[in-house]
């Protein structure tokens, strides 16, 4: 009887996949997520021992669990020994996997692949049964997506040609003699930027991709210059990512504790407010300053891009749990700062007698005839080429902060996005940076389809 399973785990928002494999009463983690805890009532729900943890590459866009999980469960922690000579390398303990080397877990064994490309270090792993030459999985990291191929330029202008060329060959030999059915588990699907236009599908298989993947098939020269043109806007804080993976995050379970603030407390700390209500609750009222980054959205990614790593964060939600859940979202992005929440939410701030803003919230018609404002469209590149207001400004939510000098404090400004969301953080930030004529369409750009 076949004793191995795999479980997938999903981070929405991050958009991020990590793995259990399990046999014979031994589990290996793959690109494990910073709050551990998943993983170990995983492995205590099906009563087997974590034994191994591994990594595909050092990560940018989240906080990496590898370390903590190893060092809680005793694991042995394998990474890349392909980062020799990189600008970022692994300098915490442990084992080095070259092209070829296997983790063995009961009476199977993950073989590393390098798959260069995304990152220079990067593997990929086959998942093989004792005894049988048949491959059971492959588990391709931000390799090989469904539907795309990890992003080259994490490394800046200079390397970007390099790591395009070594994506090339990735794809076009070095996973060239697997087979067409052997099902792919990502490390990723739809929503992340480490790659464009991911499908939400959880897995693929090899010969889906071979023939539905937009970047197979070509000639090196097209395929770099396709790879290069698709590549998403790059979050400020994947840098920081980067090298706090280096060196491996501590765990999340060890931060400490989030204290419940009353309305005199926040007033007294130096903090950023994040607001993690929906738009129309914070347009109502909100605390002077505050950032309305929703709970309901891509927190982790918005929140890692606006705010660095250093900030003291103070959170206002409609309830303790949903300051609880941002605060482990937040430590995903290495935004550890939290120091407590605003106990009562704005009921309290307000029953405290203290100042509150508004955010006006507008409409189609009022965006129609908004002459002399700036329509400040807020999506990204690849929407905005999509679809748009005629004469609008377009910086994304996430470079805002660092565009902010080159608005007019004087002009009406009118944020605009998908759904609000984004939108509704854009005009946050500029209210807190001292805009006075400030405000959002409300539901978004979708409100206007058909009126452009």
């Amino acid at each position: 009887m076949d004793s191995m399973t795999i479980q997938q785990f999903e981070v929405t928002g991050l958009a991020q996949f990590s793995y259990m494999v399990e046999d014979s009463g031994k589990a290996v983690v793959i690109d494990p997520m910073r709050d551990i805890s998943r993983y170990l009532e995983a492995a205590a729900a099906k009563g087997v021992k974590i034994t191994h943890v591994v990594e595909t590459h050092i990560h940018a866009d989240y906080a990496s669990g590898a370390k903590a999980l190893a060092e809680h469960t005793g694991a042995e922690l394998a990474v890349s020994a392909h980062d020799a000579g990189e600008r970022f390398q692994y300098t915490m303990p442990h084992r080095s996997l070259r092209n070829g080397d296997a983790v063995k877990v009961g009476k199977v064994q993950l073989k590393a692949i390098h798959t260069p490309g995304h990152t220079p270090e990067h593997i990929s792993f086959l998942l093989e049964r004792e005894g049988s030459t048949v491959p059971v999985a492959f588990f391709s990291g931000d390799f090989l997506f469904v539907g795309s191929l990890g992003r080259p330029d994490l490394l800046g202008e200079k390397e970007t040609a390099r790591l395009a060329a070594e994506l090339y060959r990735s794809v076009s030999q070095r996973i060239a003699g697997l087979p067409d059915e052997l099902p792919v588990y990502p490390g990723h699907g739809a929503g992340s930027l480490c790659g464009a236009g991911m499908s939400d599908r959880p897995m693929s298989t090899l010969g889906e991709e071979r023939t539905s993947n937009p970047y197979f098939g070509f000639g090196e020269h097209e395929f770099v210059q396709k790879i290069l043109d698709a590549s998403p806007e790059m979050p400020s804080y994947y840098p920081l990512m980067k090298e706090l993976n280096s060196h491996g995050a501590v765990a999340y379970e060890s931060l400490p504790v989030m204290k419940a603030l009353s309305p005199a407390e926040v007033s007294e700390i130096s903090a950023t407010v994040i607001d993690l209500r929906k738009p129309d609750a914070f347009g109502t009222e909100h605390i002077p300053g505050a950032l309305n980054i929703g709970l309901g959205g891509n927190l982790a990614m918005w929140a890692g891009w606006i705010l660095a790593p250093e900030t003291e964060i103070v959170l206002a939600g409609e309830s303790v749990e949903d300051c609880g859940e941002a605060r482990t979202v937040l430590a995903r992005v290495g935004l550890d700062r939290v120091t407590g929440y605003l106990h009562g939410g704005m009921a309290a701030w307000i029953a405290s007698g203290r100042p509150a803003m508004s955010l006006k919230q507008d409409t189609k018609s009022e965006i129609e005839h908004a002459d002399r404002a700036l329509i400040l469209d807020v999506r990204s590149a690849a929407e905005r080429q999509n679809s748009g207001i005629a004469g609008a400004r377009g910086i994304t939510l996430g470079e805002l902060p660092a565009a902010i000098t080159s608005l007019n404090h004087s002009q009406e400004i009118i944020a605009i996005c998908g759904t609000g969301y984004r939108s509704s953080a854009a005009a946050s930030l500029l209210q807190r940076a001292g805009f006075a004529q400030v405000s959002h369409l409300s539901g978004g750009i979708a409100k206007l389809e058909g009126h452009l």
